[in-house]
Parts: structure tokens; sequence; C-alpha cells
């Protein structure tokens, strides 16, 4: 691997864990809707689908859930462990729907936003009980705006990108 591409993905993967971080300061909605974030640390995710490979999207996302987990919400917490198969699924989900189907980034973004809630309640399923099934209903009517939302931030971020002289030398 190119150092170019090297220092690309990680300056990507830092942008990444500090909007997450950021996002978690965010009083928005923090406390009133258990569990519930805009996702916008998925804006960089959805940029490096489009722009690198599967594995480079997977690492990145991995990454960045262990580095939140070591630096805010406690390596292998229950948070942790939400976040990560919420991640691993919307990544499978958003790649396949990017190669396969005809659907715009904010497609992939709504479908992406709309996995990462479907492994969250599994995991919260696996971690507390089978009740947690009822939150997923009012979990997913978030997803579709939140999926929106980011949606149309990363195919704003990344026209910007492809303008750019610096971004198309790769």
């Amino acid at each position: 691997m190119e150092i170019k591409k090297i220092s690309r993905l990680a300056m990507l993967l830092a942008i990444s864990v500090t909007l997450n971080i950021i996002e978690s300061f965010l009083p928005i909605f923090n406390g009133y809707i258990p569990g519930f974030k805009i996702g916008l640390a998925n804006i960089v995710i959805l940029i490096v689908i489009y722009v690198y490979n599967f594995k480079d999207v997977l690492i990145i996302s991995i990454l960045r859930v262990f580095l939140v987990g070591i630096l805010r919400t406690g390596l292998f917490s229950p948070s942790f462990f939400f976040s990560l198969s919420g991640s691993i699924l919307s990544i499978i989900t958003m790649y396949l729907a990017k190669k396969y189907t005809k659907l715009s980034i904010i497609g992939v973004s709504i479908l992406g936003s709309i996995s990462h809630t479907i492994g969250q309640i599994i995991m919260a399923i696996i971690f507390y009980n089978l009740n947690m099934i009822y939150y997923m209903a009012f979990a997913l009517i978030f997803s579709i705006p939140t999926g929106i939302l980011i949606g149309f931030l990363a195919k704003e971020i990344k026209k910007t990108l492809d303008t750019s002289i610096e971004w198309q030398n790769n």
C-alpha cells in the first residue's frame, strides 16, 4: 500500500474518531432517546466506501470503534459491542448496496443507518433480553432521517473532494 493512501486513510480515521467523540458530547438527543446518535462519523465511512475498497472501509470502521472504545465508551463495554455490531452490519450492507444497486449515496446511507440500528438491537437482545426487539420499530423510525442527513452531507463533501486537485492526485 502506498504512503499517500495510508496517510489519507489515517487522516480519515482521525476525522471519524473526532466526529464520533464530538457527537457524544452534543446534548441534542443525549438522554432523551437511549442510544440515539446522528452518526456523524458515518460521513467519513460513506466517503471511504465510495473512494476505496471494502477492506479499507472495514479496517477504518473497526479501528474507529476500537479507538472510540479506548478513548470514550470503554473497550469491550456494552456500547462498544453495540457500535461494533452496528458498524459491521452497516458496512456490509452499504458496500453491497453500492456495488449491486443503483441507489444514490443517500439511499446507501439510509440502508446503512437502518442496518446499523438492526445490528445494535441484535446485540442488545444478546446482552439484555428479547424485549429489546420492541425498541426496534422506534429506533428504525429515526434511522431514515439520520440516513438521509448523513448521506446528503457525505454527497456534498465527496463532491467537494472530487473537485480538489490534491484529492485527485492519489
